[in-house]
């Protein structure tokens, strides 16, 4: 994986607790860090395409642990 150096700015707090977690997972603070912008990345984008959920028919009510292996057993045939 090829990484590229940048510069932010950061809350004084923040990095003293990305110092803390750090010393306790014995890893650097710059793998806190890229975790921490990963995740970020991933919870802010926007997909092209909808997703296609698959979608249930029912009386609303939750459905027994019986009622769900036959409905997946059914969709699998």
């Amino acid at each position: 994986m090829s990484l590229k150096r940048t510069n932010v700015y950061a809350d004084p707090s923040d990095l003293a607790l990305i110092k803390e977690i750090a010393a306790r997972r014995g890893v650097p603070e710059a793998e806190i860090i890229r975790e921490g912008i990963h995740l970020a990345a991933l919870s802010n984008r926007v997909w092209d395409d909808p997703f296609d959920w698959p979608t249930f028919e029912g009386n609303g009510e939750t459905a027994t642990s019986q009622q769900v292996t036959d409905a997946v057993a059914r969709a699998n045939r």
